[in-house]
């Protein structure tokens, strides 16, 4: 069963502009879980403890860093699971948010009922499923998600131009902001992506295949304008988004690089904190260390790939993050 229109869309999103190098090795790893996990998002509690979720074998992944243990912690196809895309630990609510998308298409071994895109809700202490919100539209794609101070869950639908809010006992998505500047180049091609609230209280997501940075004004609890920033540098595939400091954010471009931005008026200022990753998918930081998923997705969405091995076993990075890099 296909997603939507074509099954490029997905192609699009995950292989395009890959750097292909292998991450140096002197970098601290902890391996995770599954001969076809392809790792994608991650996410951290305040105790330090990491979330990964499995775009191939479903599920997610906690890991102890201090130790390097590591133990599947939602088990694939639980609450009708499929393949787990955008991850968000929420310690207030005792909740693990996780975006959940069929692509059997692709062969993905995730093994659940769901046929649709959702927002599932796990308890953070146990994992047992608590509800499961669908995307709206026969053709959602829950991408990566963000939560503001009053508890409503924001995602990125990157198969259309519009940012969904689930408010706080709603048992339905609205559309928060919609533009077609979210959408992607081509048919079929990926749109929106990361998302993140910045220090000043305003959103900003990100556009894989155009490489677009975007601030959604929120004002009251709804959104305002919507602009385009413009940077020292184009962006390759921006992916994961995460607050950092003081206008400043962690990303993760998918052409093989960690990054900090820095946001000034409409401008957005780069630089790169370490590259030749091979497929980064997401980051996650704890005190002064970035956590870097490395999904090989290639391997999972290339047909030209389909017989090949990825490396083994797959894996999260320690990057060690300099004090300019912290704030």
């Amino acid at each position: 069963m296909k997603l939507w229109g074509s099954v490029e869309f997905v192609v699009l999103m995950f292989c395009l502009g890959l750097s292909g190098f292998a991450t140096p090795p002197q970098l601290d790893s902890i391996p995770i879980p599954g001969t076809k996990a392809f790792p994608e998002s991650i996410t951290s509690m305040s105790d330090g403890t990491l979330y990964v979720g499995r775009l191939g074998d479903g599920g997610i992944v906690r890991i102890k860093p201090r130790t390097h243990e590591n133990t599947i912690f939602v088990q694939p196809g639980a609450l009708g699971s499929r393949s787990i895309l955008g991850v968000f630990a929420d310690e207030a609510s005792n909740t693990l948010w996780a975006c959940s998308n069929n692509l059997s298409a692709f062969g993905a071994p995730a093994t659940g009922s769901d046929t649709e895109s959702a927002l599932k809700a796990f308890d953070l202490r146990t994992g047992i499923g608590k509800r499961s919100v669908s995307l709206p539209g026969a053709h959602a794609f829950c991408n990566d998600i963000a939560m503001d101070a009053k508890g409503s869950v924001f995602v990125t639908d990157s198969a259309n131009p519009t940012i969904l809010k689930l408010s706080p006992g709603a048992t339905s998505f609205e559309v928060f902001a919609q533009d077609s500047a979210f959408s992607p180049p081509q048919r079929d091609s990926a749109g929106l992506d990361g998302i993140a609230f910045g220090s000043d209280g305003n959103l900003y997501v990100t556009t894989y295949a155009a490489g677009g940075l975007f601030r959604v004004e929120v004002k009251a609890g709804r959104a305002g304008r919507i602009t385009a920033l413009s940077g020292d540098h184009q962006l390759r595939l921006p992916d994961a988004l995460r607050r950092l400091g003081e206008n400043s954010f962690l990303l993760v471009e998918g052409s093989g690089t960690l990054d900090r931005v820095v946001i000034k008026d409409n401008g957005f200022s780069v630089t790169p904190i370490r590259g030749n990753f091979s497929t980064p998918t997401s980051v996650a930081v704890i005190g002064a260390t970035a956590w870097v998923t490395e999904g090989n997705t290639t391997y999972f969405f290339d047909a030209s790939k389909k017989n090949l091995a990825p490396p083994l076993p797959f894996r999260i990075y320690a990057v060690s993050l300099r004090k300019e890099n912290t704030k």
